[in-house]
Formats: structure tokens, sequence, C-alpha cells
């Protein structure tokens, strides 16, 4: 009666899925909030953990492509500075449409940006901003709309993946004057009125963040602006003073400015194009993309884009609030890593000095958010967007022979060091043992093998190449105290450290173990048990030590102590992903460690706004407390998440705590993403199907909303799934039945 009553429930979802599929797939982007997370956060944790950064997810309601290579943003905020948005819900002036490369949800900068700002009335070069109201907006993925009752204007602005095009409707006879700045803190950039031509060009240029910070990236943000109307009135300003000239370079507050007169219902339209390798560039990828001015026709492709990306996943619920919170998650999942090369496949050298080079084919891509998005948001792509995830790992491996060194978090086309580990290892080796592989891949762990065993030069080790303080890790097995990690931008950190590395020499075992280098994976395999040097076993908690052996003595496991990483001891003690087994024998076995797990939760210890902490609610699924898995779970996704604009819990992270949420709801969680095993909760919609790039679906169902004991957890109708399934079961397609 099993395997019939399977069979009948297969047939019925086949008959209903694909009938619901073609029904929502062209609506699923109306789901999409892109004001969620614009506002200060409302969630528990932000409360509890939320000092600072943690109370601003810094999401930014973007209209654009999945992963493009700008993003288009109503601008609130003027400056590029360090953690501050180019858009808060709670501001009311409003400063134009910035071309922003912001990191969705981070608490980075922006950089080669540049703002458009239509205004009406006399020319005024003083005049930054207008009042506007969130009543007058719209905002979807694919489209923007503001109206200006005192501008008497609407301004309207869709996008392809390195272009825009925008609409400004004349509610009253005025004339209408748009300026444009290059939104450099530093008085620097360029910007140039050609009449002739009728199109307007510049660039701001790129400077550095975190090691290195202030020299400059070796790239600019290009710009090319046309109209479809002629104007007459043009010239350029540094500051709120005109220059007498149709250029202007290297000033502060530099601009240009065109100006029309225009009749009541009239329209003025301009197209924008962006490069990171060329004015001429950017012109091309504007006329490859908009190769006309029908604004609806480039709207209604937006939306398809769209529409077909977010159908990867169907969700079917009666509450349409979860659905809303589902797929603003996956649109916020979308958005980095950032497209870098041009249509024809030019794109500016890694770490380079102005250098561009040339693709033989697929796309480069950069903005890799590495200790965030390694956890959740790329093992997501992984499984529905494989294709996306080679040119990822292609774009890595590009940046390890240019730069010499595989980048630890590659951002602004350049070395950061950012973060902790050495998480591009981590990433590559997911992929290679999920199966995706269409890339070199001895050159890939080549690179990786680099990281792992070598000491850069002093010269590029302070340029940020190569592992921090490798030398200390290879010595001791951990990093002592009295190591501080100089020439990183976040110093000390070494349990963290410590943790994080040994995580990854576990991944690149794998890999070293799978390409049969036996005398590598033999090293690897050992160093992945490193962690175990810095469990306090007499205090129960990963600890600081010396190199003489002791350990820290002025201890506390839920203080944020300087050897750990945006956390304290207790969350941090949980990262070991790659040996949860080994970890649970070193707490003392399994009744000790869910005890752990519980003190944990109990004493409001877990931080969801901290990624090293996110895969702690699955750990109860180790020691077969399936239900303890559940109930925190669904805790989490109901506490942490909203639909509104305070609906995120602390920085989004280039979409990491966005990505949690896909997968959670779904009921699978990579807790090792180089592993390919999801561990498996009850899941938060009744109806859920994954579309695959090899063509299978994967659904995932459940038959009673009360929570299922896992043995009744069904793999095809027929295999029974204790707390784990494999990355392969799910790629062949089939059914996850709970009942």
């Amino acid at each position: 009666m099993g395997n019939i009553r399977y069979i009948i429930i297969t047939v019925i979802m086949g008959m209903y899925l694909p009938a619901a599929n073609a029904q929502v797939n062209n609506k699923l982007v109306y789901y999409v909030n892109p004001l969620t997370g614009t506002a200060a956060s409302t969630t528990l944790s932000s409360q509890t953990h939320g000092a600072g950064t943690e109370l601003l997810a810094n999401t930014i309601p973007a209209v654009t492509l999945p992963f493009a290579m700008t993003q288009w943003v109503p601008q609130t905020r003027e400056s590029e500075q360090k953690c501050l948005a180019p858009y808060y819900y709670k501001d009311n002036m409003f400063y134009g449409i910035r071309g922003t490369h912001w990191l969705s949800g981070s608490c980075t900068q922006d950089y080669g940006s540049f703002t458009i700002l239509p205004l009406t009335g006399k020319l005024s070069l003083d005049k930054r901003s207008v009042p506007f109201s969130h009543q007058q907006e719209q905002s979807l993925p694919h489209y923007y709309r503001l109206t200006l009752p005192q501008q008497h204007t609407v301004t309207e602005i869709t996008a392809t993946e390195r272009s825009a095009i925008m609409r400004i409707t004349m509610q009253k006879t005025d004339s209408l004057y748009i300026y444009i700045r290059p939104n450099s803190d530093a008085g620097k950039g360029y910007i140039h009125v050609d009449l002739a031509k009728q199109e307007i060009t510049g660039y701001n240029p790129v400077h550095r963040i975190y090691q290195g910070r202030g020299k400059p990236a070796g790239f600019n943000g290009y710009f090319v602006i046309r109209f479809n109307k002629s104007f007459v009135v043009r010239g350029c300003f540094s500051g709120n003073t005109a220059s007498g000239s149709d250029s202007i370079n290297n000033q502060k507050e530099l601009g240009a400015y065109i100006g029309f007169a225009l009749s009541k219902n009239e329209q003025v339209s301009l197209q924008t194009g962006t490069s990171f390798t060329g004015i001429d560039a950017a012109r091309n990828n504007l006329i490859h993309e908009i190769p006309n001015w029908n604004f609806e026709q480039v709207k209604s492709a937006a939306a398809a884009t769209w529409n077909k990306t977010l159908s990867k996943i169907i969700v079917s619920d009666k509450d349409e609030k979860k659905k809303r919170i589902f797929y603003t998650a996956l649109y916020h999942s979308f958005q980095q890593p950032r497209l870098f090369s041009d249509h024809n496949g030019t794109y500016p050298v890694f770490a380079g000095n102005y250098q561009v080079a040339q693709l033989s084919s697929g796309s480069y891509y950069d903005d890799f958010s590495m200790w965030d998005i390694f956890r959740a948001q790329l093992p997501l792509l992984e499984l529905i967007d494989t294709k996306r995830v080679n040119d990822f790992v292609r774009s890595l491996i590009l940046k390890s022979a240019q730069g010499g060194w595989l980048p630890n978090f590659p951002c602004w086309n350049s070395y950061t060091t950012a973060m902790v580990g050495d998480h591009g290892t981590a990433f590559i080796a997911s992929a290679y043992q999920k199966g995706i592989r269409d890339y070199d891949i001895q050159q890939a762990y080549n690179a990786m093998r680099k990281n792992a065993f070598d000491i850069p030069s002093t010269e590029a080790y302070k340029d940020g190449r190569g592992r921090r303080s490798l030398a200390s890790y290879l010595q001791y097995g951990y990093y002592p105290l009295e190591d501080s990690i100089p020439d990183a931008f976040h110093v000390k950190e070494q349990v963290s450290r410590t943790l994080e590395y040994t995580y990854d020499d576990d991944c690149l075992a794998g890999m070293a173990l799978a390409l049969n280098k036996q005398e590598d994976y033999a090293i690897l395999s050992k160093r992945g048990k490193n962690y175990r040097n810095v469990f306090d076993s007499a205090r129960g908690f990963m600890n600081g030590r010396y190199a003489n052996g002791n350990f820290y003595k002025d201890f506390d496991p839920d203080k944020k102590l300087f050897f750990i990483t945006e956390g304290t001891s207790r969350q941090y003690s949980f990262f070991v992903p790659h040996d949860v087994p080994g970890l649970i024998a070193l707490m003392g076995g399994p009744v000790s460690f869910e005890h752990a797990l519980d003190e944990l939760f109990d004493t409001g210890q877990y931080w969801h706004g901290n990624e090293p902490g996110q895969q702690i609610p699955f750990l109860y699924n180790y020691v077969k407390a399936y239900t303890k898995t559940h109930k925190q779970v669904a805790q989490i996704l109901s506490s942490q998440y909203d639909d509104g604009p305070g609906g995120l819990s602390g920085n989004d992270d280039a979409g990491q705590v966005s990505a949690w949420y896909v997968l959670a709801s779904m009921g699978i969680y990579p807790v090792n993403p180089a592993s390919q095993q999801y561990a498996v909760t009850t899941p938060l919609f009744n109806n859920i199907s994954l579309q695959m790039e090899n063509g299978q679906q994967f659904r995932i169902s459940k038959q009673s909303l009360h929570n299922i004991p896992t043995g009744n957890v069904l793999l095809n109708g027929t295999q029974q799934i204790d707390g784990f399934i494999d990355h392969a079961a799910i790629v062949r397609g089939g059914s996850l039945i709970f009942r």
C-alpha cells in the first residue's frame, strides 16, 4: 500500500504543479518586495545582538537583472563611504537614480557609481535633492517609478545586465534639467558633454577597501548616457560653480547638466550603459543591450528574466505573506557575485593596473563576499544555476593566475583579506564535489594548494596575497595568542581563524583524495583535525591558546573576546562543519552535545545575524534530535524574517541571510557545503518544486501541518531518510515527501 500511495501522490503532484507553474511563473516578480531590509531591523536577533551595523540589513531596492554589472536604485544618501547604503527607508529626500555597485546587504562601500537627477524649474547647481514619499513610489526588481508632485514629474527606470533606460514624464509645461554626478568622495573622476553626439560620458575611479585601502583598484566605473531628444543647454560644474567648459575632471563634486524645454505630458528618455573597461565598452554594452527607445519592451524583458529565474523554485501555500518573504529572499540571493565582463568578453585584469583582458567564453565575475556566501548562497546556486557556478569558479581561477594567489574575499577586483578563512578553497571544493567541473580542475587545485602550503613574500603579503600569518598555523596547528596577525584587515581573531582554516584544509583534503594526491591528502586531512587544538576541555568551549599550550584564563563563553570573529566562543565552538561527529565526541558525546545546543538556544545566544552560527540549528540532526531541529528552524523562519522594510536580521551579506531562508524553508541545509549532504527538516511550505539545469525536477511536499518525525520522510516514495539527503539524489530529480 505504501508504494501505491506514493504513486498516487506523485501522479497528482505531476498533474498539479505544471499547471500551477504556468499560472504563477509570469507573476512571481510581484511577490518580491525590494524595500525589505532597507529599514532598521525589527527582528529578535537585532534586538538581542545588534549593536552598530547589525541593526541594518543594508539591502537596496535595486532595479537590475540577476547578478548584473550595475544596479539602479533611488538614492537617499550621497556618499560612497563605508557602511552607508545608497537608500534608507527612513529618508525622505530623493537625490536621483544611482547606477550603483553596492554589495547587497553589506557593510562595505559603493564604488564606481554615478547619479542622474532630473529637476524642473530653473538651473540650480546647488540643489541636490527634493522631498519624496513612499506613497508615491513603486519598487519591483525590474522596474521603479517615482512621482514627485513638487517637481510635477514621474520618473521610471528599468534595466538590462549592464545598462538601463529611464523615462521622465512632465505633468506640466516647464524646463527640465538633468544633472549627472560621478560619486567620488575623493574628488576624482571625469565627465564630458558631447553636443554633437548628444551624449554624456564619464567615469568614477575605484579605490581599494580593506587591505590596500585607498590605493587605486586598477579600473574605473565608466558610463555613457544618451537622450532621445536634442538638448541645447549644457555645461559642467564643480560644487555649485559652473566650469564654463564641456569637460571637467578631478575636482570635488564634479558633474554635468543638460536642459530641455518641455510641454505637459511630454516625455524624455535616456539610456545609460556601464562598463569597468572603458567608455567605448560602456557605449557598446548599451548598443548591444538596448538598441532602441522602447521602454516597455525593456521592462517586459526584465520582468520575464526575473520570472524565469524565480520560477526555478516554485512554492505553494495559501499564506501569501510567506510567499512574499520567500521570493524576496530569492531576489536578494541573486544579486552578487557581480558580472564584471562586457558583452564581448572584455574585463579588467584582477589586481591589475588598468589592463584589459579578453574571455574566450563565458562571463567574468567579482565581488565574492566569500566569508558569508560559501555557507548557503553559493550552495543554493549549485542546486539551480550550475552554469553560473562554473563561471564563478573560472573567474576565481583567472584571479589566481593574474594576481598570483587565490583571493580569499575578492571584491573591487582586488585582494582585500577581508574576514578570516580561505573560503575560495571551500567554494571550489564544494562545486567539484557536486560534479560542477567545467573548468581546469588541475589549475584550480594548484591555486588552492598554493594558499594552503606556500608563504608569500613580504611585499605580496602586505598587498593581501596568501593566507594571513600561515607560518604560525603550520608551526603550532593553531594560531597562538602571541601572534596578532598583523597586515590583515581583521587582526587577532586567532581562534576563529584556526577553525576556519581547519575547515578549508579539510575541503582541500577531500579534493586531493579525489584527484589521487595522496601525500597532500595525508597532510591536509591531519590539518582538518586542528580544531581540537583550540578546544579547552576544562571549559568545554573553543578558547584562545598561547604558544606554550596554556589556554586564555579570563574566559567567558558569552563575551565577545578578541580571538573570536564577530561573535562569542559559545557560538563559534560549533563551527566544525566538516567533522561534527568529532566535535560531538570532543564535547562529551551525543547527550552532552545536545545539552550544549539546548543551552545556546535557551540562553538566547543563537545569533542569526552572524554567519558562523547559521548551521547550528541543523546540528541537532547529528544526534537524531530531529524535533529540535524543526522547532529551532521554524522559530527562526517565523521570527527573523518579515516582508516589511525592517524584515531582515542584520546585514544580509550579499544574500547569505536570505539564502538561508530559501534553503531552510525548503527543509534542506548544507551544514558542510563541501560535502554532498544536506540536513533535512520539515519544510515551511506544503509543496515545493526545484527546477535544475539538467532538466530534472525535485519536489518536496508535506502531507500534514503537524510536526512529522523524520522516520516518515521518504525519498521517491520508498527510501526512508534519516536526517540527511545527498546532493546527487536531488539533482537526479524525484520527490521528498513528509507524511
